[in-house]
């Protein structure tokens, strides 16, 4: 099987100004260079400030990824960064899909899945987030729920999906300060991995890393990181302090 390397991103969603991202970046490098060889560490900052945080994180191991893109090269597009901008400003990762889009600002499948293929297009790496609401759990719909947002992926083929990832984020567990347990998110990451097999190919989903999203904290980060089936964890409130975020990274690593 192949060996899937460790991946935390920080989604700082509508959070810091330039002086804020500025102290960031030099601290959490200082407190996980040491990780560097071990995992991929990846910040999310508002658009504004990509330019800013790809000179900043030049000469570190640092990554840096786009909380959205559009669906479109150029165009009448009010409001839009096309992945072509973003490549060209030197942002290699793009998160697509997170439950605040599709729920919040109204993004459905169609169009999630229309911005990915784009992404892929210009050779930007993807997270492609997927998870269910409260009730769609309680009801016993998660996995349709799930299966019917990865049903896009059947429409790009392997070699186009290269680089993917995959990100399970209940919304339920959202900044509400609720988590999925390790064990629910295993049996979720699980289901994902096999329908990855099922209509992709096992060689893909052995590969393919997939995440967790939700209230992860460092509290819960080696438990999380200790299932089979959790690659990474896509963090959003406790990735705004760099302690924090680097207390996750390190956790996470020694589970």
């Amino acid at each position: 099987m192949e060996q899937r390397k460790p991946l935390f991103i920080a989604n700082w969603k509508m959070n810091k100004l330039a002086q804020e991202v500025g102290a960031f970046v030099p601290k959490f490098n200082e407190l996980t260079n040491i990780f560097s060889s071990k995992c991929e560490m990846v910040l999310a900052p508002v658009s504004v400030y990509l330019p800013k945080l790809v000179e900043l994180t030049a000469s570190t191991p640092i990554q840096v990824a786009a909380q959205n893109c559009g669906a479109s090269k150029s165009g009448a597009f009010t409001g839009e960064v096309s992945p072509v901008m973003l490549k060209e400003l030197g942002v290699h990762w793009v998160i697509l899909g997170h439950s605040e889009r599709r729920h919040v600002f109204k993004e459905d499948d169609a169009l999630v899945n229309a911005r990915l293929k784009a992404a892929l297009e210009e050779g930007l790496i993807p997270v492609f987030c997927v998870g269910e609401k409260l009730e769609e759990r309680k009801s016993g719909e998660t996995f349709s729920v799930i299966e019917r947002q990865l049903k896009g992926l059947k429409d790009i083929s392997e070699n186009n999906l290269k680089g993917l990832t995959i990100a399970y984020e209940p919304v339920w567990a959202i900044g509400t300060g609720e988590n999925a347990t390790p064990a629910q998110a295993q049996e979720v990451h699980a289901f994902i991995r096999q329908w990855l097999a099922k209509n992709i190919s096992s060689t893909f989903a052995n590969r393919t890393r997939i995440l967790y999203g939700g209230s992860v904290k460092a509290d819960n980060s080696a438990q999380l990181m200790a299932m089979g089936d959790v690659d990474g964890l896509l963090v959003g409130g406790a990735s705004l302090d760099p302690l924090s975020f680097g207390d996750i990274v390190k956790r996470g690593l020694n589970s």
